[in-house]
């Protein structure tokens, strides 16, 4: 195709300072989201990126080929509550998955047919309305659910009466980050809000000062309690919590994403909140307790985390026990089923699921298919069954359970695609980083593959906030494979592949090392002959999309292609947009600090594009993103645009009434991926 004309940017003579380095931002009106140029651009944008995808011979080929794929029935793993049991399922290509009640466990179990609780597709046409929050109460008559409106993190709440199917009047508005916690005497629920926004600044203000409410049936919003509240510490966050014997309520306050959290709970229904861990030293997230006994899995003293008990009638530290000691693996997360501690520990990378009596007595491990990780894990210490779902790379999501009286796992529900998964396999690989670091990597390829470097690959990465890239199942990734495509996964510095020592080597004034392991995997990939720079692309999203973006620029000679995906671009000004601020732990402050200015400023994608002949780079985001901005990535296309030398192309695809990715409907997923897939053909040549 002809070299592109790009729409014209226009810029303005906007000057920071900091610390003494003025620093411009001309494009500095596109972060007005609603203003009249801001949407007249991402018109023309958008007419140019599809009027060019349109083009592409294989984009419909493509397309068809996704929904042909996509087009297989999936089940979520099954959860008990209140003598019935609930289960997430799609046929197939519904936009959004539909929430299934089986009203007689006892004769039917997991195996019955069930009926519609809660269908999600009847809520919109388009499907953009998805179901984002579900909890059943104690006695299982009522369900509290939450939708939110094309992509955004905002939640509104509902109660399903779950024998007629009715919703009450009950409306809970301006919620987030949060889930409900229902009262024992199923009464009520505790949710976390934040004060409603102004009128236009939904999907762009700052969220600070969340406050923990219970909502009782039947009663408007305006006559909630307030349950917690800090007005003198606006960061703070609380996730509540009701343990499983119903005696307390268990609050985790986190100060953003820095893992590091306090514990206070209350003896309900009227007791005062204590304060169990006073202060931010390490991560405590509350398993579950016998009586006065509770189990925390935490980071105290042992960065790949242990589970350990304190008796909250004796909080001391000195009495507090070690259960489950640290090991060599990650330990993951921690479930308290059949009065015994099931523990998912990440294993370089990949899962295994191990379990502990109380006392934390090893009893053995509950084997797993492949080389794969877990989806959900559900139990309840009253329970004598554990319902799992296991997938991978080549293995789509199956459902399991575990029957803890014999031993044994079964197979609930196996998902049949038109793929031939055996033509294919997985390998684990170590790749040295800049600093000697030995970085794992996943590929995915066909079994008669040959390593001349004319593979097309696809490296995906992600690097950030302490979350780990096992083998997923995407079946995108499938469309992939059969078009002649490697899949390459990078467990790069910044996640919790190997513990908190692991992630906070990437972050801060040490995240360079993120980029630093991505480009030793592009590299290694070339030199092992699997590709070429020419024929390799990469991928991330969110925090992922912050690492294309720096890698991009740093060394754009290293790829044919590049897909960043809801990016975080701007790393000066991240922190003044809506949950931004949170992810200073991660990140730094430029206002804040001249050194996190300094960091930032010498890796900030929007600050390092210079002049330079660019690969094919087709940005995307959602204009309904509140959690990453879409100024991010507009003010990024506009920037390397305008630097683009070569001849390749460099397009945005802003996704009208999507958001960041959560709940978003099938229909707009297979498009955007047909979009991405035949972006990747063009550039790449296949």
């Amino acid at each position: 195709m002809a070299k592109l004309h790009y729409p014209p940017t226009h810029t303005v003579a906007h000057v920071d300072d900091y610390h003494g380095t003025p620093v411009p931002d001309p494009y500095r009106w596109l972060e007005d989201l609603n203003a009249p140029e801001t949407q007249a651009w991402i018109e023309a944008q958008n007419a140019l990126t599809f009027d060019y995808l349109e083009q592409i011979p294989a984009r419909e080929k493509i397309r068809a080929r996704l929904t042909e794929l996509w087009d297989f029935a999936r089940f979520g793993a099954p959860f008990k509550r209140g003598g019935r049991i609930f289960q997430f399922r799609n046929s197939g290509l519904q936009n959004q998955d539909v929430l299934y009640v089986m009203d007689d466990p006892g004769n039917h179990g997991v195996h019955a047919e069930g009926r519609v609780l809660l269908d999600p597709n009847t809520l919109s046409e388009d499907g953009t309305v998805a179901l984002t929050g579900a909890d059943v109460s104690w006695d299982g008559r009522w369900l509290a659910y939450a939708v939110s409106a094309g992509g955004s993190d905002w939640k509104t709440w509902r109660v399903r009466h779950i024998e007629t199917g009715e919703d009450l009047p009950d409306i809970v508005e301006w919620s987030k980050f949060c889930e409900a916690s229902w009262l024992p005497d199923n009464s009520g629920f505790f949710y976390g809000r934040y004060a409603a926004p102004e009128t236009g600044t939904e999907y762009a203000g700052t969220n600070y000062h969340q406050q923990v409410y219970l909502h009782y049936l039947n009663t408007p919003q305006t006559e909630d309690e307030l349950v917690y509240a800090r007005p003198d510490r606006k960061e703070w966050g609380f996730y509540t919590q009701v343990s499983d014997d119903g005696r307390y309520l268990v609050m985790l306050v986190s100060q953003g994403t820095d893992r590091r959290n306090r514990i206070l709970y209350k003896t309900l229904p009227d007791g005062e909140f204590v304060e169990l861990i006073p202060t931010f030293d390490a991560h405590f997230r509350f398993i579950g307790n016998t009586g006065p006994h509770f189990y925390f899995l935490t980071d105290l003293e042992a960065p790949r985390r242990q589970v350990i008990a304190i008796d909250v009638e004796h909080p001391a530290r000195d009495y507090w026990r070690t259960l489950i000691p640290e090991t060599a693996d990650t330990l993951e997360d921690v479930t308290l089923a059949h009065d015994q501690f099931v523990a998912r520990y990440l294993h370089d990378a990949h899962h295994r699921l191990l379990r502990f009596e109380i006392d934390g007595t090893p009893l053995g491990e509950i084997a797993l298919p492949v080389l794969g990780s877990l989806l959900e894990v559900h139990g309840r210490s009253a329970d004598a069954e554990l319902f799992y779902t296991f997938h991978s790379f080549l293995y789509p999501p199956t459902v399991y359970r575990y029957d803890f009286l014999n031993g044994a796992s079964e197979v609930l529900a196996a998902p049949t695609l038109d793929f031939d998964a055996t033509a294919y396999e997985t390998e684990q690989v170590f790749v040295t980083s800049k600093d000697g670091t030995h970085v794992p990597m996943f590929l995915v390829h066909h079994r008669d593959w040959r390593k001349d470097g004319q593979n097309p690959t696809l490296l995906y990465g992600y690097g950030g906030f302490n979350l780990a890239q096992p083998p997923v199942f995407m079946v995108w990734r499938l469309v992939w494979l059969e078009m002649g495509g490697v899949l390459a996964v990078g467990n790069i510095r910044g996640g919790s592949e190997y513990g908190e020592a692991w992630h906070a080597a990437g972050t801060l004034h040490r995240k360079q090392n993120v980029f630093d392991d991505f480009i030793a995997c592009a590299e290694h990939l070339i030199a092992e002959d699997v590709t070429s720079p020419e024929k390799l692309v990469i991928e991330g999203r969110s925090n992922g999309g912050l690492l294309v973006g720096a890698c991009l620029t740093q060394r754009p000679d290293l790829f044919g292609a590049a897909l960043p995906t809801v990016g975080v671009m701007d790393m000066l000004r991240f922190h003044k947009f809506t949950i931004g601020w949170a992810w200073v732990s991660d990140y730094g402050c430029a206002d804040d600090d001249l050194e996190q200015f300094q960091t930032l400023y010498a890796y900030s994608p929007l600050h390092t594009i210079k002049p330079a002949s660019y690969p094919a780079t087709l940005i995307l985001t959602g204009d309904h993103d509140d959690r990453v901005l879409p100024a991010h990535s507009y003010k990024f296309a506009a920037a390397l645009q305008a630097a683009q030398q070569g001849d390749a192309p460099v397009l945005i695809r802003i996704q009208t009434q999507a958001g960041h990715g959560p709940g978003k409907p099938t229909a707009i997923l297979i498009a955007e991926r047909a979009d991405m897939w035949a972006f990747v053909a063009q550039a790449l040549g296949i």
